[in-house]
């Protein structure tokens, strides 16, 4: 029984100090990200005629149950975007009347267009101006736009592609959650930037730092100790498929299955180069995609990271005999790897869009790439990658879109025939 006379302790006020103080710093830290976090639905468009910006027309937005939203005008450069309170329906009209003199609707008729806005997504309304054009493109031209357009998809391919290579050439694992890890990427660029509403230019980075910490965290506390209990290379394949599945339905999850832009470059005017145009943003991705491969290759031939790296791939246990710590060069390979498809999928998601499927409808290609160049060799995956862009996004040219991945794989099986190690494979002997 207790002694009444004998007072409770009470916590000492330096201690109660220290409480409040850690409280009061946690909530100055989550409430800004509590702020960026609110959901920012906009609907833009540009409006051009004939390639010329066209100013001062009047865009008016309203809900699909006729509730008005609010009205912007097109800026100098022919860019318009309005601010929305929510995800829905919504109904954008042009008004005719402010249009220029001598600037007039493709189709008269069609002066309002209905969008569905998800949340947290920037979505575009389009009206065509001016006079339609007469003719298509040439043959020339269009070979020519589906040539750039396939080194630009081969380039993302061979960037995500080097990682898988170099993980099968030092483990000899066949990683099927290699594509899933691009999704990851993407999502990270995408929620930094849509989500929290940081600049595109600063979610990047950030994004393919995390997206290489958490490859190398998959190899230090998944592959590693599988590799230590002597796991069959057969087990550790199911296992990455296995995860591959979870990171997969983790993004269609907490990201929803349709398809999402990125906060910024998402509407841009074209640039005519020679017989192709491209927009600014995919010609930004695809010098940044070849001075990445390039530093890549600079990495693997004139560092000593890189020469451990080929070492391990070519030979493990002579690397291993020779002084060098493969774990740790396993490690280094896994990081590279991961922060490879973080700007492999930011890439893909800038040019096209973000969603839950687009790693695993790469991982294909990034194998047949692999296959196509020469397993483990790094260099092969680079070739091979580009070689499969090309000829998928060219077939289009002649045969239905539906089907151009099965011409590049049919080109990897045709090259196999003939060269059965790849292009730029050793051959081995057997026996």
């Amino acid at each position: 029984m207790r002694d009444p006379s004998v007072t409770p302790a009470r916590p000492r006020p330096d201690v109660r100090a220290r409480l409040g103080a850690v409280i009061g710093l946690l909530a100055a830290l989550l409430l800004p990200v509590a702020a960026l976090a609110q959901s920012s639905e906009t609907i833009a468009g540009r409006l051009s005629d004939g390639g010329e910006p066209v100013a001062g027309v009047l865009i008016v937005v309203t809900a699909e149950d006729g509730t008005p939203v609010g009205e912007v005008r097109s800026g100098a450069d022919g860019a318009w975007e309005l601010g929305l309170p929510g995800p829905g329906a919504y109904v954008v009209e042009l008004d005719v009347a402010s249009l220029p003199d001598g600037v007039t609707l493709r189709d008269p008729d069609r002066t309002t267009v209905a969008v569905n806005v998800f949340e947290n997504a920037r979505s575009a309304a389009v009206f065509a101006l001016g006079e339609p054009v007469d003719q298509g493109p040439t043959f020339g031209r269009l070979l020519a736009q589906n040539a750039v357009n396939g080194l630009k998809f081969g380039l993302i391919i061979a960037m995500t592609a080097v990682g898988l290579s170099l993980i099968f050439g030092t483990t000899g694992l066949v990683n099927f959650a290699h594509g899933d890890l691009v999704t990851v990427g993407a999502f990270l660029t995408f929620f930094l930037n849509v989500t929290l509403g940081l600049r595109f230019l600063i979610a990047v980075p950030l994004a393919v730092l995390t997206s290489a910490a958490f490859s190398g965290g998959l190899d230090r506390f998944l592959w590693r100790p599988l590799r230590a209990r002597q796991t069959g290379l057969i087990a550790m394949l199911v296992v990455s498929i296995g995860l591959g599945f979870v990171l997969r339905h983790l993004a269609l999850l907490f990201f929803g299955g349709s398809r999402s832009s990125y906060g910024e470059y998402t509407l841009q005017t074209a640039l005519e180069i020679g017989l192709v145009r491209l927009q600014p943003t995919e010609i930004v991705v695809m010098g940044l995609s070849l001075a990445i491969l390039t530093g890549v290759g600079l990495l693997l031939n004139r560092t000593r990271l890189g020469k451990a790296m080929r070492a391990v791939a070519d030979e493990r246990d002579l690397a291993e005999s020779s002084g060098i710590d493969v774990q740790r060069v396993i490690l280094a390979v896994w990081i590279l790897g991961g922060a490879l498809t973080g700007i492999g999928g930011t890439f893909l998601g800038l040019i096209e869009s973000v969603d839950y499927l687009m790693g695993f409808r790469l991982l294909l290609l990034m194998f047949a790439g692999v296959i196509l160049g020469g397993l483990g060799s790094a260099y092969g995956a680079m070739v091979g990658g580009i070689v499969v862009g090309l000829v998928s996004e060219v077939s289009t040219v002649w045969f239905s879109s539906q089907i151009k991945y099965v011409w590049a794989l049919l080109v990897l099986a045709v090259i196999l025939l003939v060269r059965p190690q790849g292009i730029l494979g050793r051959r081995e002997r057997i026996g």
